[in-house]
């Protein structure tokens, strides 16, 4: 599908296989979407620009290979981004940081917004939004409506699972954002949630119902 990776490494298949069981804890849950958002972030990071600098090493001095321009930003839909973004920021320490308080009305499946807070520069920085779930994708449009609002102009969106319906209106919404996943599910059921899935990954992650 244009637009979409799925990084379908060995070890992302695994890791979320055990996360679908609906027997995994909530502390096994919560340290394999922190270990799998590090295999995806490598995947959404691959054409990053570079640039050499010299160094010296122990035995001689050399130009090396180094990241160009501003650093990264992560925007975090809330809650569930969180789980990504934990990991994500032990690989990249140096990103900056944005949160999209977003929650899904039950009746309308609509995103209310509640909170926002990113870094004043975005039109100068590849922005990668987080979020485990791509289900309806409402979350997903309205934040990056919100970043394009705040100037953002490069942008990804990295998911856990997507389902058919939200790629869709995602990719219909913002064709130019590419969008990263480990896995694209059959379809939403009628709460609006992905089949087969893992239920609610907030839920999930923080012990909640």
């Amino acid at each position: 599908m244009q637009g979409i990776t799925i990084v379908d490494h060995p070890l992302v298949q695994h890791k979320l296989t055990i996360m679908r069981d609906k027997n995994t804890s909530t502390a096994g849950f919560r340290q394999l979407l922190r270990e799998i958002s590090l295999l995806l972030c490598y995947e959404v990071t691959r054409d990053l620009e570079l640039t050499t600098r010299v160094i010296e090493t122990p035995l001689t001095t050399m130009e090396a290979p180094t990241l160009e321009g501003k650093k990264l930003v992560f925007a975090s839909v809330l809650r569930a981004g969180n789980g990504l973004l934990d990991g994500m920021l032990d690989l990249v320490p140096a990103a900056r940081v944005a949160h999209i308080g977003l929650y899904r009305d039950p009746d309308t499946l609509e995103a209310i917004e509640y909170f926002f807070k990113a870094p004043s520069d975005l039109g100068d920085r590849l922005v990668i939004v987080v979020d485990p779930m791509l289900a309806t994708a409402n979350s997903a449009v309205a934040a990056v409506d919100k970043l394009k609002e705040r100037g953002a102009t490069s942008l990804s969106f990295l998911c856990l699972l997507a389902a058919p319906e939200g790629i869709a209106h995602f990719r219909n919404t913002h064709p130019d954002v590419p969008i990263f996943t480990a896995a694209i599910d059959e379809r939403l059921d009628e709460r609006g949630y992905i089949v087969p899935g893992l239920g609610d990954a907030g839920d999930r992650m923080y012990g909640t119902k």
